[in-house]
C-alpha cells in the first residue's frame, strides 16, 4: 500500500471516530433529556435555577434540559394504610382502635406536596393526624356509646380526618373503623353486666309465670264455685227427683262399664249395690 493510500485510510478512520463520538454524545444527551411518566403517575420538574416548576406532567414521554432539570415522579393511585391508636373514652376506659384509610395526593398540588412533604407524604402525615383525630373523637363518647353508636363514631372520625388531610393537599377516598376493642377489666365488666341482665330477665319471667298461674288458679276456683252454686240452685228447684235421676244415670254408667269388664263374674241379686237401695224397702 502506498503512502498516499495509508494517509487517506488514516484520515477516514479518524473521521469515522469523530462521527461515532459525536453520535454517542448526541445519543447520550438525547436520552438524558427524555423521561417517561407511566400510567397512574404524575411528574414535577425541578429546575436548578427556578426551583420546582408549577406544571404537573401527565403520562407519556417528555423532554427536559439535561443537568439543569430532573423529574420527580409521584404515584397518584389510591393506596391503603392502617393506623392503630390506643386512647381513652369519656368514662376513662382504654380502647384500641384501628382505622383503614384510602388516600391519594391532589395532582394539581404536587409541587406544594414536594416542597412541604417530599415523596413519602403519607408516612409523614397520616399516622400523626389519624392518631390525633381518633383521640379527639373517642374522648367525646363513653365506652358503651362506642359499641352502640359505631356508625356515628366512624362518620365523625371520617369527616374530621378528611378536613385535616385537606390541609396537607391529601384526598381521602374512605375511612373506616376495622378494629375496636377494650381493656380486660372493661370486657369483664361488660360480661358481668350481660350475665346480670340475663338473670334479671329470667327472674322477671319466673315472676310473670307465677302471676299467670295464680290468676289461672283464681279463675278456675271461681268457675268451680259458680258451677257448684248453679248445681245447688238447680237441685233446690228440682227437688229430690233430680237427685234420684242423677243416681240412676250414674248406676247405668257403672253397670255398662262392669258388664264390659272380664273380671266381673258375679253380681248379688239381694240388694242393689249399684243404686245403694234395698229393693225390699
Amino acid at each position: 500500500m502506498s503512502q498516499q493510500s495509508a494517509q487517506a485510510l488514516a484520515k477516514l478512520l479518524l473521521n469515522v471516530a469523530k462521527w461515532s463520538t459525536a453520535l454517542g454524545v448526541g445519543g447520550a444527551a438525547l436520552q438524558s433529556s427524555m423521561y417517561t411518566v407511566d400510567g397512574g403517575e404524575r411528574a414535577v420538574i425541578f429546575d436548578r435555577y427556578r426551583g420546582v416548576l408549577r406544571d404537573v406532567i401527565s403520562e407519556g414521554t417528555h423532554f427536559l434540559v439535561p443537568i439543569l432539570q430532573y423529574p420527580i415522579i409521584y404515584d397518584v393511585r389510591t393506596r391503603a394504610r392502617n393506623i392503630s391508636s390506643v386512647t381513652g373514652t369519656k368514662d376513662l376506659q382504654m380502647v384500641n382502635m384501628t382505622l383503614r384509610i384510602l388516600s391519594k395526593p391532589r395532582t394539581d398540588k404536587l409541587p406544594d406536596i414536594w416542597m412541604m412533604l417530599g415523596l413519602d407524604w403519607d408516612e409523614k402525615v397520616l399516622p400523626s393526624i389519624g392518631t390525633e383525630v381518633v383521640k379527639a373523637v373517642v374522648a367525646q363518647y363513653n365506652a358503651e356509646q362506642l359499641l352502640t353508636q359505631r356508625e356515628k363514631v366512624s362518620r365523625a372520625v371520617r369527616e374530621t380526618l378528611v378536613q385535616r388531610a385537606a390541609m396537607f393537599n391529601i384526598l381521602l377516598d374512605d375511612v373506616a373503623i376495622t378494629h375496636l376493642s377494650f381493656g380486660t377489666e372493661f370486657t369483664k365488666a361488660v360480661e358481668s353486666k350481660q350475665v346480670a341482665e340475663q338473670e334479671a330477665e329470667r327472674a322477671k319471667f319466673l315472676v310473670d309465670k307465677a302471676d299467670q298461674e295464680r290468676k289461672a288458679a283464681v279463675t278456675r276456683a271461681e268457675g268451680e264455685s259458680e258451677a257448684a252454686r248453679l248445681i245447688t240452685e238447680a237441685t233446690a228447684k228440682a227437688g229430690p227427683g233430680m237427685i234420684e235421676l242423677r243416681r240412676i244415670e250414674a248406676a247405668k254408667e257403672i253397670a255398662a262399664t262392669m258388664a264390659k269388664s272380664r273380671n266381673v263374674v258375679y253380681l248379688p241379686q239381694t240388694g242393689n249395690m249399684l243404686l245403694g237401695i234395698n229393693p225390699n224397702q
